[in-house]
């Protein structure tokens, strides 16, 4: 089986709100398997690192500042075809896109509060699981018995 990893955040309006274990939920329940997971209050120069593709978008400083107000969830997950599906759960980044079904089109309702944050690609993940888990990322590598009911 191939597999691959993606990172997912829980945004700290999702941790308010009490829904990372939903959101874990989800994941497992389409078969995918968390192999890391940490609660962080993420600093502004962080926090910064990890979004500095946005630095130029107007509402940089605000997206920064408000992922600073609180705890968020980091997770490592892994599967075949993690990061795109993973997105796939999701939703939109806008939540008024995402259909019903998906995290964001059941919890959210304005972008700036979109629950959470999904790499969008193999390589970003493996450059935002780096920044949040050390270069060394310590995953647990553990068999589950039920992988054989979800993969071929």
């Amino acid at each position: 089986m191939a597999t691959e990893q993606t990172f997912i955040m829980v945004k700290p309006d999702g941790v308010q709100r009490g829904l990372v274990g939903e959101i874990i939920a989800r994941f497992e329940k389409r078969g995918y398997q968390l192999v890391a997971a940490k609660l962080v209050h993420a600093s502004q120069e962080h926090l910064e690192k990890h979004y500095e593709d946005l630095k130029g978008k107007g509402f940089f400083a605000g997206l920064v500042k408000y992922m600073a107000s609180g705890p968020v969830m980091a997770m490592v997950w892994q599967g075949k075809d993690v990061v795109k599906q993973g997105r796939v759960l999701l939703g939109a980044t806008n939540p008024l896109q995402s259909a019903p079904g998906t995290i964001r089109g059941d919890f959210a309702i304005d972008v700036g509060r979109n629950i959470c944050h999904g790499s969008d690609a193999v390589d970003s993940a493996k450059k935002e699981i780096a920044l949040w888990f050390g270069e060394q990322t310590p995953t647990i590598a553990y068999q589950r018995s039920a992988d054989s009911w979800i993969y071929e």
